[in-house]
């Protein structure tokens, strides 16, 4: 049984439809939910966690919907965001006897050992925290927990790169034992290329691709040369054309290769080319 299941998940508002968004999560495994801004990405991630309800399909988590047990549900997610969800006047202390209140399987000693570890005062309160010091408060109190699925949402926003390499660290230990998963949005597409297994991108609400990571770069090629060089059965198969006074550059599904010649320079793409040229094309007018 996987981990996360999201079935034909659907959210209608006045002036966004999100739209059958389906897809597996293994235990043990990362998956990148990238998108640019407005396209859904912390919308799913509300639906997911039950903080707002669905217009269709459903979100099982060790298959179990939210309906069937709230508290059941929601005790298996951990949640960190790009805003600290602590009252702004709440000190650690005060957090530690909230949570231990409310979960049942928060510990007080993990809880106490991340403070130490990230040198996060005790008596401190939360405004006048940095804000990498809340992001890892946030977590503390998450991995103080007995969790199955993290969900991250623009979690590393505006950290050093410092502190972001402590949160991936943090995340691959999370997955290490083979039983919890990780959801993770974020604009910080490199930090995906190093830590996630699955991409899983979206835009203006819809599904554009899904697929082990590794298998979504083998299935394009970055290419670059002169504009005046592309015929026009390539220019027809090219993928977010972007052309200037010194050329062109674009993506090529690689099964199309043999469209290429020798008058171009074939890279292989990261993530961040490939969603890039994807929200081009649809810039340009084309349908993705």
């Amino acid at each position: 049984m996987e981990l996360l299941e999201v079935k034909n998940l659907s959210k209608h508002y006045k002036s966004f439809d999100l739209m059958d968004i389906s897809f597996t999560l293994p235990r043990g495994y990362i998956m990148g939910y990238v998108g640019p801004n407005g396209s859904g990405k912390t919308t799913t991630l509300n639906l997911i966690t039950g903080i707002v309800k669905c217009s269709d399909g459903e979100v099982y988590i060790d298959g179990h919907t939210c309906k069937e047990d709230v508290k059941t549900y929601r005790e298996q997610i951990g949640y960190v965001g790009d805003e600290s969800y602590f009252p702004d006047n709440f000190t650690a202390k005060n957090i530690r006897l909230a949570l231990k209140d409310f979960y049942t399987t928060f510990s007080e000693e993990k809880f106490n050992a991340f403070l130490q570890k990230w040198n996060l005062p005790e008596k401190k309160q939360v405004k006048d925290f940095s804000r990498g010091m809340k992001v890892m408060l946030m977590f503390a109190s998450v991995l103080s927990r007995d969790t199955k699925l993290l969900i991250l949402d623009e979690a590393t926003n505006g950290l050093d790169p410092v502190m972001r390499m402590e949160i991936l660290r943090l995340l691959q230990e999370y997955v290490m034992d083979g039983q919890r998963s990780v959801i993770f949005s974020t604009h910080i597409l490199s930090d995906l290329e190093q830590i996630a297994d699955y991409i899983y991108f979206i835009d203006q609400g819809r599904t554009i691709l899904h697929d082990a990571k590794d298998e979504i770069i083998e299935s394009f090629l970055l290419v670059k040369g002169e504009s005046g060089a592309i015929p026009p059965a390539l220019k027809r198969e090219l993928i977010g054309l972007e052309e200037n006074a010194y050329g062109f550059e674009a993506i090529l599904p690689s099964g199309r290769a043999e469209l290429l010649g020798n008058a171009f320079l074939v890279e292989k793409p990261n993530i961040d080319d490939i969603v890039i040229h994807f929200i081009k094309n649809r810039e340009n007018g084309n349908r993705i």
